[in-house]
This record gives C-alpha cells, structure tokens and sequence, in this order.
C-alpha cells in the first residue's frame, strides 16, 4: 500500500469518518482554501476547478496505486468517488452564481 493509501486510511480512522463522508470534506475544503488564497468569489470557475482537480488527481493516484498492486481498476468506484468529491463544491457554485442565497 502506498503512502497516500495509508493516509487515507488514518483520515479514516482518526475522523471516524466513511471514505466517502471524507470525498465531500475534502471538495469542500479544496473549494473553499482555493476562494480564500485565490481571492475569488464561490461564482468564480477557479476554486470549482481545483476541487475537480483534486478529485480526479486523488482518484488517477488511486487507479495507479491498484494497478501497482496488481489489482484492476473498478472505474465505477472511481467515478462515485469524483462525484462524491465535486457534487457540493458544484451546488455551492451554482448557488452563487445564480441565485442571490450566498451574495452578502
């Protein structure tokens, strides 16, 4: 098991956490760091785009870690865990950029 694989795991088991209760804190989180450090506005594509980009960089580590293992990859699992990831980072989005419930 790769390193990532074993942080993953103690994420897991010190949050108490399932893993994909840790998918949607973790595009969350993405999101909302990459507003805060971007100085961009959750209307704006760029922090949506780095928690895509984190959702599907975690997901091609894990296909690589299973292929490395021997393993096949179950890309159905993949993609739930991409969906996981992004779909509140995209509710978020498109609540601020058409609607008036996140404007201050």
């Amino acid at each position: 098991m790769s390193l990532f694989q074993d942080a993953k795991l103690l994420l897991v088991e010190a949050t108490n956490l399932s893993k994909d209760a840790l998918h949607i804190y973790v595009g969350l989180g993405v999101m909302l760091l990459a507003a805060i450090l971007l100085r961009r506005s959750l209307k704006d594509w760029r922090p949506l785009a780095a928690a895509a980009l984190a959702a599907v960089a975690g997901e091609v580590w894990d296909v690589i870690d299973t292929l490395s293992h021997g393993g096949t990859p179950r890309w159905s699992l993949n993609w739930k865990d991409v969906w996981n990831t992004l779909f509140w980072p995209m509710m978020l989005f498109v609540l601020a950029r058409f609607t008036s419930v996140l404007r201050r």
